[in-house]
């Protein structure tokens, strides 16, 4: 592990993949981790719990139809598990089709859309942190389809699934979150997931999870 964290402000991630890099983390068996997690998640979803009701209240209201989102997702060495979030959308997608949400995205219900904007429809995954499945911190899981298609054109892609997968981390605290436009914006995002397993510390948790808070109701990725 590297000494030195890097920092979370103006990270540049490198494009470039590094084969040398150890195929085990300490990030993947850190128990200060797993137990930061735990309490982090259940204190989470008490503070959170009226907020929950009236949000999953509101979703049935104006759409009907399930107000959880449940989507497959990739996670720690390649297990699958399944994601939750609250539905924002009008379609449920969990295909070798999925995707990504656009700027403006007809898909997108009007309350689902103010949800996505202040990532509030991410607050379900708090379950899935108490669950194992997922970290506070670490690289945010994609849909099985994408994790096939970039997996195939970028090398470094799997690496990433040497840590259990996150509800932040280094790329969105950077700019790297929302919608990928291009092959460079998919490379940079896992440049910097993998990064942060190779200089993960728990401070380097903390300042990604605080900067979070600062930012994730006016993060202008957000849509």
């Amino acid at each position: 592990m590297i000494d030195q964290a890097p920092p979370v402000e103006a990270v540049t991630p490198p494009v470039a993949s590094d084969t040398s890099r150890p195929q085990c983390s300490p990030v993947a068996d850190s128990w200060p981790k797993r137990a930061l997690d735990v309490l982090g998640a259940a204190f989470a979803i008490l503070l959170f719990l009226p907020l929950l009701l009236c949000i999953a209240l509101m979703v049935r209201l104006e759409s009907g139809g399930p107000v959880i989102f449940k989507q497959r997702r990739t996670g720690h060495q390649g297990r699958i598990f399944t994601i939750y979030k609250f539905r924002t959308m009008t379609v449920a997608e969990d295909s070798a089709n999925v995707r990504h949400a656009t700027r403006d995205d007809v898909r997108i219900t009007a309350f689902g859309g103010l949800l996505r904007k202040l990532s509030l429809d991410e607050l379900p995954q708090f379950f899935n942190v108490l669950k194992g499945d997922m970290s506070l911190v670490g690289p945010r899981p994609h849909a099985l389809a994408h994790d096939t298609y970039y997996g195939e054109q970028i090398p470094a892609y799997a690496e990433r699934f040497r840590a259990k997968p996150g509800l932040t981390g280094l790329a969105q605290v950077n700019g790297l979150r929302g919608e990928i436009k291009d092959l460079r914006g998919m490379r940079d995002r896992i440049a910097a997931d993998n990064l942060y397993i190779d200089c993960w510390s728990l401070g380097l948790d903390i300042a990604i999870a605080t900067k979070t808070a600062l930012i994730v109701f006016r993060d202008p990725q957000a849509y």
